[in-house]
């Protein structure tokens, strides 16, 4: 059986702080195939010398200013050549034996997906889980745990460049609506820290969210204002509940009622 080469891309601006571990969980997976790019936004901090350390066992690596987030990964998409692209981001890291299980569970689907650790100041918070059910109300599906055939890209375009912090949403909601076929793995294929753009920007997120499902299911806009609206409310009771010393509250309805599966680690 020919394995499948998997491409990871990993975009970074002045990322020092964690982009060795993001490096290392790509570069000591068990699998023998794969194609590894780095694309730099024009870092001023030590990621360089980081990246340099490691460039013999890189495929490229690339440093020059971009659009911002989309433009980074379509920089990295145009350059990938293998079966399977994934894209890993410079303070996440992938589980060890996450590209031997996309290889042998993938087969014949367009986009595989799985569960993501959440860590906190250090600590891990929660497993959530992938859900494809729910992706047409909202992100249910993970960045670092997906991967995409080549093909997919080649045929629906990479991100969109208007997007700051939803674009990973778009493209999924794209292939679902275009029947692509997607395939979960009941597996942790990521660990992300909470404060990247999509946390610290997290209204930003919801509102683009709103908007791509306008796009993709326009005789629901009403619909989709309504579960913005309940969203951001929900998201900013858990901050102030957080900032209490009262999350024990949101960790309890995530637990029963909350409809995409959190798996608190205590």
């Amino acid at each position: 059986m020919t394995l499948p080469v998997i491409s990871i891309i990993t975009i970074v601006f002045n990322g020092e702080k964690y982009l060795d571990q993001t490096i290392r969980s790509v570069l000591d997976q068990n699998y023998p195939s794969v194609q590894y790019i780095i694309i730099d936004g024009g870092s001023t901090d030590d990621s360089l010398n980081i990246i340099k350390k490691y460039e013999k066992d890189l495929y490229l690596w690339i440093s020059e200013k971009d659009k911002g987030i989309s433009d980074a990964f379509n920089k990295g998409i145009a350059r990938a050549t293998g079966d399977i692209i994934g894209i890993i981001n410079a303070d996440d890291w992938y589980e060890p034996e996450t590209f031997n299980r996309v290889a042998q569970e993938m087969g014949d689907a367009d986009i595989c997906f799985g569960d993501v650790q959440f860590w906190k100041n250090g600590q891990k918070e929660f497993i959530q889980k992938g859900n494809l059910k729910l992706l047409s109300k909202e992100i249910t599906i993970i960045h670092p745990t997906v991967f995409v055939k080549r093909q997919m890209y080649e045929t629906y375009g990479g991100f969109d460049l208007q997007y700051r912090c939803a674009m990973d949403y778009d493209l999924l909601l794209k292939l679902k609506v275009n029947q692509r076929r997607f395939r979960y793995l009941p597996f942790t294929l990521a660990n992300m820290r909470w404060g990247g753009l999509s946390d610290s920007s997290w209204k930003t997120g919801c509102r683009e969210t709103m908007e791509i499902k306008n796009k993709y299911f326009p005789e629901h806009t009403l619909r989709h204002r309504i579960y913005y609206l309940k969203h951001i409310s929900a998201i900013q009771i858990a901050k102030t509940l957080s900032q209490l010393k009262l999350g024990f509250i949101t960790r309890i309805y995530r637990k029963l009622f909350a409809p995409v599966k959190k798996v608190y680690n205590n």
